[in-house]
Parts: structure tokens; C-alpha cells; sequence
């Protein structure tokens, strides 16, 4: 019976996200007939109506969409007990499902990936980059384990962990004449033509907020989707860009340059769902990353 309860809950969930008993079908693989008959059963067991019919899309009930919301919850604490029974405490295998905004791929992800990889051949990895709304809602819905962005108003039932303070300047070509020790006045970018990361990134925006509050509107020569693309188009053009100050220490062809006043800096967060349990490899790369933040010497919070 508790086989058929769990399997009851997964045709409840099909139906109501598609809509419809036909494409719910097919995407359980199971016949129409089948499926509807199940419902019903469910439908019998519980003594009311959890889908309305009448329309020419399938909707829960108010009932039903109660016990949806329910259901979505024991099925996916089930899935954290199936990880956690499974779990390897030694390490020898696991999976981390990880999700990140962008620009960390670029100098964090990277290296702590590569240690995780060499202490613990076992474990594979899973990594989404995406924006911050959607890395909580994956977390939410218990589909990333762990995610890393910037502090900011999170979800609900989204619990944080500062790693470090990120910071930015203006980059520009090594030996470029823009490139000095002092700070450069930021009303010298008035009408300069820059090259930026896209709007899609978090980054862009913190820039965008910083020349507006400053009254300094740059011409945005070129817009480019990765930091690779990025330092590419500066090494090879006159153009400077702006990029997070642990990127440009990895690349001897690029100088940052300091502003006045200085961009401001942000703190960088380690995201979990509050109460998710962490496995063991979750928790190996929690571990790794606070190494790596200590000795990279990144600016403490």
C-alpha cells in the first residue's frame, strides 16, 4: 500500500503541472486510462475531489491543491532520506548537485572543483550557473544542494553563510596608459566606451547601479555573456571593462585600475535550504571552499 500511496502522489503531481491527463501520461509513461483510474482511487480514499474536470484544463481543487503542496513535500524529503541512507560517509562516491551566479566560475568554482576532484575521485559534480532567484528556488525545491551568490533578500527558508567580501575595479590591458597607482577619478568614464559582462549577470547590474548613482554614463562598446569572451576583447582592444578583483590576479595581461570613489564591494554567500541535510561530499566542498577563501587571503567578512 505505501508503494501505491507514493505512486499515487506522483500521478497527482503530473496531472496538476501539466494540466492535463494526456501529456501527464505520457510523461509517466503510463495509459490515460490508467492513470485516471488512479486518480479516482486516491480520489476514493481520501473522500473528496482533488481535480476539477470541467474545464478544458485539468486544475487541483482547492483540496487538491493543498494536498499537492503536501505531497511535493513528502516526496521530496523522501528523496533527501534516499540520499542520506545512500550516502558514503567515506567519500569513495557521491554526487553534488551545485549551482552558482556566473562570474564565479571564473576564479572560485574552479579551483575548488579541481581539489574536490583530486581528493575525492568519486564524487561527481553538478554545476548550473544561473541568477540568484533561481538558485534559492532550485534549493527550495530541493534540486541544488548547495548554491553561492551575493548577500541580498533571500527566500524564505534560504539559510546563508558569508565566505568573503568580493571586490571590483576598473580593468584595463597590462601597460595600458589608463593603468597608475592612484585612483582614478570615476567622471573620467563619462562617455568612455567600456566593455561589460551582459545585463543577464548580477555583476552588470551592481555596475550599472554605480555609474547611475554617480551621474557617469559610459558608452557600452561591447556587451559579452562570459568573462572569457571579456578578458579576451580587453587584451586585444583598447577598451577597459570592470570584473571582480580575484579574476584580474589570474591574468598577468590584465591591471585593475582603483576608482574614486571605489566601487562597492559585496560579500559573497554560501547558500543551503534551511534544515536540508547535507551529504557528505556537500559537506567535503563546504569544507574546501572556506580552505580556499583562507588561503587565496580573500578579504575577510
Amino acid at each position: 500500500m505505501a508503494t501505491l500511496e507514493l505512486r499515487h502522489l506522483r500521478y497527482l503531481l503530473a496531472v496538476a503541472e501539466h494540466g492535463n491527463f494526456t501529456r501527464a501520461a505520457e510523461d509517466l509513461r503510463i495509459s490515460q486510462p490508467t492513470l485516471s483510474q488512479q486518480i479516482k482511487q486516491l480520489e476514493r480514499t481520501l473522500g473528496v475531489q482533488l481535480l476539477d474536470r470541467t474545464g478544458r484544463t485539468v486544475r487541483p481543487t482547492d483540496a487538491g491543491a493543498v494536498y499537492a503542496e503536501h505531497a511535493r513535500r513528502a516526496l521530496r524529503d523522501l528523496a533527501a532520506a534516499e540520499r542520506a541512507v545512500h550516502d558514503l560517509q567515506d567519500l569513495s562516491q557521491g554526487h553534488l548537485r551545485l549551482a552558482v551566479t556566473p562570474t564565479f566560475t571564473a576564479y572560485l568554482i574552479g579551483p575548488v572543483i579541481a581539489e574536490l576532484h583530486a581528493r575525492h575521485p568519486g564524487i561527481t559534480v553538478t554545476l548550473t550557473e544561473a541568477t540568484q532567484d533561481r538558485i534559492e528556488a532550485g534549493l527550495t525545491d530541493a534540486e541544488v544542494d548547495l548554491g553561492i551568490a551575493f548577500t541580498a533578500i533571500h527566500q524564505p527558508g534560504i539559510a546563508t553563510t558569508p565566505l568573503f567580501t568580493e571586490t571590483l575595479s576598473l580593468v584595463t590591458a597590462a601597460q595600458h596608459p589608463t593603468s597608475r597607482h592612484q585612483p582614478m577619478p570615476v567622471h573620467n568614464l563619462d562617455r568612455q566606451q567600456l566593455a561589460l559582462l551582459s545585463t543577464d549577470f548580477a555583476t552588470r547590474s551592481h555596475i550599472d547601479a554605480y555609474f547611475t548613482r554617480h551621474r557617469v554614463h559610459p558608452r557600452i562598446a561591447v556587451e559579452a555573456n562570459s568573462i572569457q569572451a571579456l578578458t579576451e576583447i580587453v587584451q586585444r582592444t583598447g577598451l577597459a571593462t570592470v570584473l571582480p578583483d580575484a579574476i584580474t590576479h589570474d591574468h598577468d595581461n590584465l591591471t585593475p585600475v582603483s576608482l574614486d570613489p571605489p566601487l562597492p564591494s559585496r560579500t559573497v554567500t554560501l547558500l543551503t535550504r534551511e534544515g536540508a541535510y547535507l551529504s557528505a561530499a556537500a559537506r567535503a566542498f563546504i569544507s574546501l571552499i572556506h580552505d580556499h577563501v583562507t588561503a587565496r587571503s580573500y578579504t575577510p567578512i
